[in-house]
């Protein structure tokens, strides 16, 4: 066998190297990329809730400012169904408080539709419903530390 041969032999194996290693490694690919997508999601959910919480803490607007002010800090979700399906509407947004001893709470809800086959990682991160996986992220806080006594009105009746 000449060295046109060796080279031709060489060459044909590494075609069907590359042919049976592409598939594998985009597969790969797609199945790291599903988790990163959800985890970026709710990491913006996360840091909205915690803005949200100081928002409602420090403030005392109304549940559609609330709303609105958490809509802007989710608009960094991209409206694509592996990191978020429905566009703004589709969000949850609950508050709660604050309450007698100062305490709030703000929850956060969207929903994400896997890729198909790949998505089985996604499934483990979130509730699975019909329509899809509902990822949700809970925040609270305290709006006045715990060794301050009395109720908000007790405090404003003593230096009002």
């Amino acid at each position: 066998m000449g060295a046109r041969g060796v080279l031709g032999s060489r060459r044909a194996q590494m075609s069907v190297e590359a042919a049976v290693l592409l598939p594998v490694l985009l597969t790969l690919v797609a199945l790291l990329a599903q988790p990163v997508c959800v985890l970026y999601t709710r990491s913006v959910m996360a840091s909205a809730a915690g803005e949200l919480v100081r928002l409602v803490a420090t403030t005392r607007g109304s549940q559609e400012d609330v709303r609105a002010y958490a809509l802007r800090r989710l608009a960094a979700v991209p409206d694509v169904s592996i990191f978020h399906e429905g566009g703004p509407e589709a969000w949850v947004v609950e508050t709660g408080g604050p309450d007698d001893q100062g305490g709030v709470s703000v929850s956060i809800e969207g929903r994400v539709r896997p890729l198909p086959l790949l998505g089985a990682i996604v499934w483990a991160l979130g509730e699975r419903d019909g329509e899809g996986v509902a990822v949700r992220v809970e925040a609270t806080g305290e709006v006045r530390s715990s060794w301050v006594g009395g109720s908000y009105g007790e405090w404003v009746g003593m230096w009002g």
